[in-house]
């Protein structure tokens, strides 16, 4: 099964979160062929380790080495999908149900595993939710 990584599942790997010890095992036991990620992740992950740092959570060492660790990620297990203009448009067009609450962000989250059969591998409950509701493939980790 091909598994699309979102932002939170990494960053709860790479730093220390409630998460992380699940976050952790759950990693190791997947198949470094079937991780994907999307540009979108990875400017991502540069933000939400940015906030880190500017709130205290993390400080300047753990900030670089995070992000070596994702370049590591990159170059070995995860496989990076660009974000292509027909998934903008699904997107849009998931963000347009109102109802489901989903963010910019969280829509491109779901159309791009969507376009490439992947299942989207999150943290996020309402995501996941947003997910089932739209018959998408989704997993919390």
């Amino acid at each position: 099964m091909i598994r699309y990584l979102d932002t939170s599942v990494l960053i709860s790997a790479l730093t220390h979160e409630t998460a992380s010890d699940r976050t952790r095992a759950w990693f190791d036991r997947q198949e470094p062929g079937n991780l994907i990620v999307s540009d979108l992740v990875t400017t991502e992950v540069s933000a939400a380790l940015s906030i880190k740092l500017r709130t205290g959570a993390i400080d300047e060492t753990e900030r670089a080495e995070a992000l070596a660790v994702y370049r590591h990620l990159i170059d070995r297990s995860l496989r990076v999908l660009p974000v292509e203009r027909a998934q903008f448009a699904a997107a849009a067009r998931l963000a347009d149900q109102y109802l489901l609450g989903l963010r910019a962000a969280d829509a491109l989250h779901l159309a791009i595993p969507s376009d490439h059969g992947a299942t989207l591998s999150t943290l996020d409950q309402r995501l996941a939710t947003a997910a089932g509701a739209l018959g998408l493939a989704a997993e919390l980790v």
